[in-house]
C-alpha cells in the first residue's frame, strides 16, 4: 500500500489554497475539495471493486481518511494526484482483504510488452468515435481486471503523467508502462472480435 507522500513536482497555487482553507476550518472549504475530487475518486474506486454499494462506502472512506490526514500534504505535487493515492490505496486495501484478483498474472509472464512502450500505435479513441462503438469500448473496458481498468483511467481519463500514477499506485513506472500496453492491445483484440475494427 503506498504512503501518503507527495511528488517532487510542484502543486499549482489553488491547490493550496484549497488545503489551507481546509486545515484552517474555512466553512464550505471540505465540502469544495469532495465535489472537486468526487468524480476521480468515484473512477479509480469503482474501476477496481466493480461493486456500487461498496464503490460508494469506499468513497465515503477515501474522503475521512483525506480529511484526517491532509496535514500530510505537503504542496509538493499537485492535489489530484494525492487525492488518487489515498483512493487507491483504500480500494487496493478493499481488495486484498476480499482476496480478490487484481491483474492477471499469466498476462504480465507473457512478455509481450516492453517496459518502455505504452502505446501499439493504434488510435483506440479515433476508432470508437462515435456513441455505437464507445459503448463497445466500455464492455471491452469491463472486461479487463480491475489493476488494468484503474489504469487506463488514470492515464486516459484522468490525463495523469506515468510518474504521476506510478506514486499514486505505489507501482513502477515500467509495470504501469506493460500494463497500459496490454490494456490496450486486449481492448483491440477484443474490439476486433466484436466490430472487426480494422487493425
Amino acid at each position: 500500500m503506498p504512503a501518503l507522500v507527495s511528488s517532487p513536482d510542484t502543486a499549482p497555487q489553488a491547490d493550496r489554497d484549497l488545503v489551507e482553507a481546509v486545515l484552517t476550518g474555512r466553512r464550505g472549504a471540505f465540502e469544495q475539495l469532495v465535489r472537486t475530487y468526487q468524480g476521480l475518486c468515484w473512477r479509480i474506486v469503482d474501476d477496481i471493486v466493480r461493486h456500487p454499494d461498496d464503490t460508494r462506502e469506499l468513497c465515503q472512506e477515501v474522503f475521512l481518511r483525506i480529511h484526517r490526514s491532509l496535514h500530510q500534504y505537503r504542496g509538493d505535487s499537485a492535489l489530484k494526484s494525492w487525492v488518487a493515492q489515498v483512493a487507491c490505496s483504500v480500494a487496493l486495501r478493499h481488495i486484498e482483504r476480499k482476496r480478490l484478483p487484481l491483474a492477471d498474472i499469466r498476462e504480465d509472464e507473457d512478455g509481450l510488452a516492453p517496459a518502455e512502450r505504452v502505446s501499439d500505435g493504434f488510435d483506440l479513441e479515433a476508432a470508437t468515435a462515435d456513441e455505437d462503438m464507445q459503448a463497445h469500448l466500455h464492455a471491452a473496458i469491463d472486461a479487463l481486471p480491475p489493476l488494468q481498468r484503474m489504469l487506463l483511467t488514470l492515464y486516459h481519463l484522468e490525463e495523469m503523467p506515468i510518474g504521476d500514477i506510478a506514486r499514486s499506485t505505489g507501482l513502477a513506472e515500467g509495470t504501469i508502462k506493460s500494463h497500459l500496453f496490454r490494456s490496450r492491445k486486449r481492448l483491440r483484440e477484443i474490439l476486433e472480435a466484436r466490430i472487426g475494427v480494422p487493425a
